[in-house]
């Protein structure tokens, strides 16, 4: 998993956001607000939305957000990963990463990415 990911507000604008994840180079935003998960933003939704124009001048984060976010904690098997990411996916396709959690707050993010490297190593 990654360490400290970065996230961003609920309060933050949506056009930030999808700057932050395209400067970093990453897939998602976990939304945390006073320490806490709260909802996460995807590159692919934010950006879709955003070249259709579907967002009005001042949109925030926790407009979009979606708050019902797959989890897992950090005791967790790589199993028990894949097995979220697939439960989470629609129409048989799996999600692209899962927060980690300990206690509410945030500790770290795993992708798909992530598993791949390891799996690489086996």
């Amino acid at each position: 998993m990654t360490k400290d990911p970065i996230t961003v507000k609920p309060s933050e604008d949506v056009v930030f956001a999808f700057e932050k994840l395209m400067k970093h180079k990453i897939s998602a935003l976990p939304v945390e607000e006073d320490g806490k998960l709260r909802g996460i933003v995807t590159a692919t939704d934010l950006g879709h939305n955003l070249i259709l124009d579907n967002y009005m001048l001042g949109t925030t984060v926790g407009e979009v957000m979606v708050e019902d976010v797959a989890t897992i904690k950090p005791g967790e098997t790589l199993k028990d990963a894949i097995e979220r990411m697939y439960q989470y996916g629609q129409d048989e396709g799996i999600i692209n990463q899962l927060v980690v959690v300990e206690d509410d707050e945030i500790v770290g993010i795993i992708s798909d990415g992530d598993i791949i490297k390891v799996l690489k190593e086996l």
